[in-house]
């Protein structure tokens, strides 16, 4: 099958909010993405704790951190390997699907809960979220190299989706993990990891030549400068690299203090607010809990369903079996989202 090439602007000539529809399509992929990573972030600690009567395996608080503490590191790590993958031997759009399948099958491990099963699991979500997670930015980087004026935006719409996808994920897979079984908690997450990486295969020629296969990719690029009469940017100075390279150095050093601090959330956090918190709530504040809750569960998903329209009225004609699973995600959530607040 043949890809065209896209020259600089082909990309803008379908927008949605200003930007190409493709900005979109990770967005929704990422949106899932998110939801399952911090979805069951949400249980894993909870559940490792929680007592055998009420279905956990009452593992030490120590135990549970320490597993948690190096699946959190697997997270981190294995994305320098994924790049890699992807720079020699995948492209960005395989390494994107291989890992969203491999993280899936993880999500589905977990929820057979047994402690082969869960190793295995967050094995996979490890493997996985090395291939996904570095090449999804890499494709949103690519679309705009001829545009870096629409870069700061793009990748602020971008951090939205992974916002409102985690902010989704801990709250309905958190619900539905301890109110039902915490396999279906587990399972949730790798529902919707499932469908956005459907989604995401089944539209991934909006990108164009865009994360293809290295060797195609090297030959489009080819052809495409051959037929290009723009003068090519000049290489930047050797000083200016190195001074560059210094400051990401400087802001990396912050960066490891700040997710240090950002990832107990997921454990220590977790234990704390699971001990220290009244969740029994009577009269007025019961009433005011749900209200509360109703709202900052159907605000950000009405507003998340607009964007969704507006995608689906620019690429609904070409890639029509990619919308219906994007749509089918967004009847089954806001169907849990609704029982959820009854």
């Amino acid at each position: 099958m043949q890809t065209s090439i896209q020259t600089k602007d082909d990309f803008f000539s379908s927008k949605v909010l200003g930007h190409p529809a493709g900005l979109f399509v990770l967005f929704f992929t990422e949106m899932w993405e998110r939801f399952s990573y911090y979805g069951m972030r949400a249980l894993l600690v909870l559940f490792l704790t929680s007592t055998i009567a009420a279905g956990g395996w009452e593992w030490s608080k120590a135990d549970a951190l320490s597993l948690y503490g190096t699946y959190t590191m697997g997270v981190y790590l294995t994305p320098v390997i994924g790049g890699l993958i992807a720079d020699r031997l995948l492209g960005y759009r395989w390494a994107v699907i291989l890992g969203a399948l491999i993280m899936t099958i993880g999500h589905a491990s977990m929820a057979i809960e047994t402690p082969t099963f869960l190793y295995i699991g967050l094995g996979c979500l490890m493997l996985g979220n090395g291939l996904f997670k570095p090449n999804m930015t890499s494709i949103v980087s690519k679309i705009y190299k001829d545009h870096p004026e629409k870069k700061d935006g793009a990748y602020s719409i971008f951090y939205m989706g992974v916002n409102a996808g985690a902010f989704l994920g801990i709250m309905i897979c958190g619900y539905i993990g301890e109110k039902i079984s915490w396999s279906w908690g587990f399972g949730l997450a790798g529902i919707f990891m499932f469908l956005g990486m459907l989604q995401f295969y089944f539209t991934k020629n909006i990108f164009g030549s865009i994360g293809l296969l290295p060797k195609e990719e090297k030959k489009l690029q080819a052809l495409q400068n051959a037929d290009s009469t723009e003068i090519k940017e000049e290489k930047l100075p050797s000083n200016i690299v190195r001074d560059r390279l210094i400051v990401v150095f400087i802001f990396s050093i912050f960066t490891v203090f700040f997710w240090a601090a950002f990832e107990q959330a997921g454990g220590s956090m977790t234990i704390f607010a699971k001990e220290n918190t009244t969740r029994i709530l009577t009269g007025s504040a019961g009433l005011t809990f749900k209200i509360v809750d109703a709202l900052l569960t159907i605000v950000p998903l009405g507003i998340i369903s607009y964007v969704l329209i507006k995608l689906f009225s620019q690429t609904i004609s070409k890639y029509k079996l990619g919308n219906l699973i994007l749509a089918t995600s967004f009847i089954i959530i806001w169907g849990i989202v609704l029982w959820k607040v009854e």
